[in-house]
């Protein structure tokens, strides 16, 4: 690991719209420090579609040294080992379970926030996917909405606790935080 990580690069933010290249240049900051690593996985299989999309991901990701930890919600209960890297992959999949889960929206943010600062002191560097869902100006309903208000939330929370926040456009990382890929 190079010496910026050494002095603190813990946490970093990856976002980007959809097919953008986020997942692929998050995986690319992992996979380039020694060491374990945790592939803490958030979305839940709903349907053929949802299925086909895990596979997909674990296809990608397999000979890469990921060790796979399935957490569709609650980041608390995960089991991610001390001094690990952390590729969380994505929070948009997370606030959605989050929100829509069991628990619902009311603390949703909270939960999710202190799921991942517990990840983060657990782990020697956490890298956290995120979506850009909020370019596009349709309408939406006001379930909807709120999904988007705790996610826009998020976002901005991890980016100001964030060492390094980039975003994936057309497959080009941009760095609006930091000094750029570390490795």
């Amino acid at each position: 690991m190079c010496p910026r990580c050494e002095e603190g690069c813990r946490l970093t933010l990856v976002s980007g719209g959809a097919a953008s290249g986020k997942s692929e240049f998050a995986e690319s900051l992992v996979t380039a420090t020694p060491g374990r690593r945790i592939y803490l996985a958030t979305m839940e299989p709903w349907g053929e579609e949802g299925a086909f999309r895990i596979a997909r991901h674990r296809a990608l990701r397999a000979g890469k040294g990921f060790e796979t930890v399935e957490r569709p919600r609650d980041l608390t209960g995960a089991c991610v080992p001390e001094g690990c890297t952390v590729l969380l992959e994505c929070l948009s999949n997370l606030a959605a379970n989050e929100c829509f889960g069991p628990d619902g929206f009311d603390g949703a943010e909270a939960r999710i926030l202190k799921g991942i600062q517990e990840v983060a002191e657990r782990s020697r560097a956490l890298v956290v996917v995120t979506n850009e869902l909020f370019g596009d100006g349709l309408p939406y309903d006001g379930e909807t909405l709120r999904y988007l208000d705790v996610l826009a939330a998020l976002n901005r929370r991890l980016a100001r606790m964030a060492d390094r926040v980039a975003e994936v456009v057309c497959g080009i990382p941009i760095w609006w935080k930091g000094e750029g890929p570390c490795g």
